[in-house]
């Protein structure tokens, strides 16, 4: 759910791509009162390097929007029935990344490629520390939306981090795991039987949305032709990914009942 009441069906999610990037600008590190500003610094490499992927204005270079499928007008219509992106965004204590990212909540996080830098080491950053450092390591990830693939995207990311990278600098890029998008037809039998049970249990026919996130067993799904049925009772307050997240207690009998009702439902198609 996204709202009290809401109930939403996820019937496409994002793949992703996981990168680890190491740039290596020296053998060792070194005195930066004597050597600053004359040698290469792998974490200013590193920030140059990342700043060939990293968008601008919401907008992703060229390369990684390669292949996106826009969205249908019947999904744009269920989209606008929810609550607006500056109250999602607002409601999660965090900042809109550009002036139009509010307005374009769900085009961003449901239909379009976007990546995050994900973490950054190097350096001395807790100690009073000279050093200009030739190690930098950075993980980066980036969520891939339908009619993408993942080694295309993959090769993309790695030459634009190449590319950007200073002279001198070695730049290293190792993916370490990888998932395609997915979306299921909202006219499917099973998609249809599990709507109408949710609404017989809620009270109210569930919205056909889609999921920012990943999940690869619902892409294996896909591969064999299984519809994918993706939903839960969970509200923006239930802080997925970030300290306490929790499910309002007063929800798990309603879940209860109503994946007995979709249950039932479903076995209309034996």
């Amino acid at each position: 759910m996204l709202a009290p009441g809401v109930p939403v069906f996820n019937l496409g999610l994002r793949g992703f791509c996981y990168f680890h990037v190491t740039v290596r600008t020296g053998e060792r590190d070194l005195h930066s009162g004597l050597y600053g500003g004359a040698v290469l610094n792998a974490l200013h490499a590193l920030v140059r390097a990342l700043d060939g992927v990293i968008p601008v204005d919401g907008e992703l270079p060229e390369p990684l929007r390669r292949g996106v499928l826009e969205p249908s007008a019947a999904e744009l219509a269920d989209w606008r029935s929810l609550p607006a992106g500056a109250e999602v965004i607002g409601e999660q204590g965090a900042v809109p990344a550009d002036a139009a990212a509010a307005a374009d909540f769900y085009l961003r996080t449901w239909a379009s490629p976007s990546l995050d830098v994900n973490g950054i080491e190097g350096g001395s950053p807790h100690l009073l520390k000279t050093v200009t450092p030739v190690v930098a390591h950075a993980n980066l990830s980036i969520r891939l939306v339908p009619g993408q693939e993942p080694d295309e995207i993959r090769e993309a990311v790695e030459s634009l981090l190449r590319i950007a990278a200073p002279a001198g600098a070695t730049v290293e890029v190792d993916l370490l795991a990888s998932t395609p998008p997915v979306l299921f037809a909202h006219d499917s039998p099973a998609v249809q039987l599990a709507a109408g049970a949710f609404e017989r249990v809620v009270g109210r026919r569930p919205l056909f949305v889609r999921s920012g996130g990943s999940l690869p067993f619902a892409a294996a799904l896909a591969g064999r032709g299984i519809p994918f049925i993706g939903t839960g009772f969970d509200l923006p307050d239930g802080n997925v990914h970030s300290p306490n997240e929790r499910l309002r207690v007063d929800y798990l009998p309603l879940g209860v009942a109503a994946s007995r009702e979709v249950l039932l439902a479903l076995r209309a198609l034996e």
